[in-house]
């Protein structure tokens, strides 16, 4: 997410973080490259401009001319300007649903957005971090099984969809979707439209018509963050014509430009609400503008990380590995739980994305070939060990290698790689062991990654 926008800003702000003095011809080198950044990120050049005004303005300003480091204090304004362009106020960003029940949720956008499994995605969330009753209904009659697709999904997070009648008109769904939420008490009611391959007058009658028979309390865009612009147009289209209340982009994982995120809310007025991460069903979060400035300026989000830890991860089993990391101690099996533990908060990239300055190790990365197919395959290895080779993998020769390989399917190259992959967290373990906790706050990733 943000990849190639973040990799870019991070490379102008090394160049003068470490300065003692910001002259105005670097401020306007680095503000250049901003600019060029934030274009190639397909950011409204509107947004740009008034983005590198204001930035401008603020750095060219006392503060950072008395300031001890001016190049972080240039990085902090880029920062709070991130934050102020991406911001909307607490209550509009809320979802409204403390209305008189059911609460309506109406879900709008054009086919291929991801609206049904979006639609599934906030069901589950509020089901389970809001406690709320959800009854699921597709409106989509046009599209072949989008209702089934609905109704699968809904099995899935054991969330209730309304049932299936032949030859309904949207009309007839939307009356009897609301009649069922209200009559068998049900908090919150997600209506789940059509969608078409463009706007078209069509579309935008029907929902109008849905908007007006259901009353809610929240009318949602689901939009693709990978379509840019085209994004953002879609948006100012269904702003107009229907009214929103707010924004979900789908597929942020897979953006790494930004540009959607960046020009949504100056451009519409409505904030986004919501981010889907992938095809799996609890892939979906609230939108913070703070913590994804953080991200796009290679800051990290801790928070997010261990908010994901803590909805994921078993917390005996992280107690009982940290109990153990502290004692220096790492096995097999240790590493085993550890790909495990990575694979449910979202492999690889999900996890990598929230860690503070991980762009700077960005090629190591993609050059130790490491990805969450590979995972896989070291699981694969891990398992064709006995228990005794998984606790002592010093037994490891030549010939059990070769036993190894062939019961995984892997070769005997990947073996050796994981092995050294194992000795080099053995050793990080141990230095654990020896910096103690406060050692690691103060020396943070660096210092476990011998910076």
């Amino acid at each position: 997410m943000f990849q190639s926008l973040s990799t870019k800003l991070t490379g102008v702000f090394d160049k003068i973080r470490g300065r003692g003095v910001i002259r105005d011809a670097d401020l306007d080198v680095a503000l250049r490259e901003i600019r060029v950044a934030l274009l190639e990120a397909d950011v409204s050049l509107s947004i740009v401009k008034s983005f590198c005004a204001t930035i401008k303005e603020k750095a060219q300003g006392a503060d950072v001319i008395k300031s001890v480091s001016p190049g972080q204090m240039i990085v902090k304004i880029v920062h709070d300007e991130l934050i102020a362009l991406l911001k909307s106020d607490e209550a509009e960003t809320e979802l409204n649903i403390n209305v008189s029940t059911p609460a309506t949720i109406l879900m709008v956008g054009l086919q291929g957005a991801g609206k049904t499994t979006t639609s599934g995605k906030l069901a589950g969330l509020l089901q389970k971090k809001n406690k709320k009753r959800v009854l699921l209904a597709s409106l989509d009659i046009y599209r072949p099984a989008a209702r089934e697709q609905l109704k699968r999904v809904g099995e899935q997070l054991s969330v209730d969809v309304l049932s299936i009648i032949d030859n309904e008109s949207v009309e007839e769904i939307t009356k009897r979707a609301v009649h069922a939420a209200k009559t068998k008490s049900y908090d919150v009611l997600i209506l789940d439209t059509a969608g078409r391959l463009h706007i078209d007058e069509p579309l935008m009658q029907e929902v109008q018509l849905v908007k007006k028979l259901a009353n809610p309390s929240e009318t949602l865009l689901v939009v693709d963050s990978m379509t840019g612009q085209d994004a953002v147009n879609i948006a100012k289209s269904f702003e107009e014509q229907i009214g929103l209340t707010g924004i979900v982009l789908t597929r942020v994982d897979g953006d790494a430009r930004g540009g959607a995120a960046l020009s949504m809310r100056s451009i519409t007025g409505r904030p986004i609400k919501f981010m889907g991460l992938g095809e799996k069903l609890d892939a979906i979060e609230i939108f913070d503008a703070q913590r994804i400035a953080g991200r796009i300026l290679d800051m990290g989000d801790i928070v997010s990380l261990v908010e994901k830890a803590e909805s994921v991860l078993d917390k005996d089993e992280a107690e009982s590995m940290a109990k153990k990391m502290e004692s220096g101690k790492f096995d097999m099996n240790d590493l085993a739980k550890q790909i495990h533990q990575m694979k449910k908060m979202g492999g690889l990239a999900g996890v990598m994305g929230m860690l503070p300055g991980i762009a700077k190790f960005k090629d190591k990365i993609e050059k130790s070939g490491m990805n969450d197919k590979e995972m896989d395959y070291q699981l694969a290895i891990i398992y064709s060990m006995t228990k005794q080779e998984r606790r002592y993998p010093k037994l490891l020769n030549a010939s059990r290698k070769k036993r190894i390989a062939s019961g995984a399917g892997r070769s005997p190259q990947e073996i050796n790689k994981l092995l050294k992959q194992y000795e080099q967290m053995s050793k990080a373990v141990k230095k654990m062991k020896k910096m103690g906790m406060k050692g690691m706050m103060r020396g943070g990733l660096g210092a476990l990654m011998g910076r």
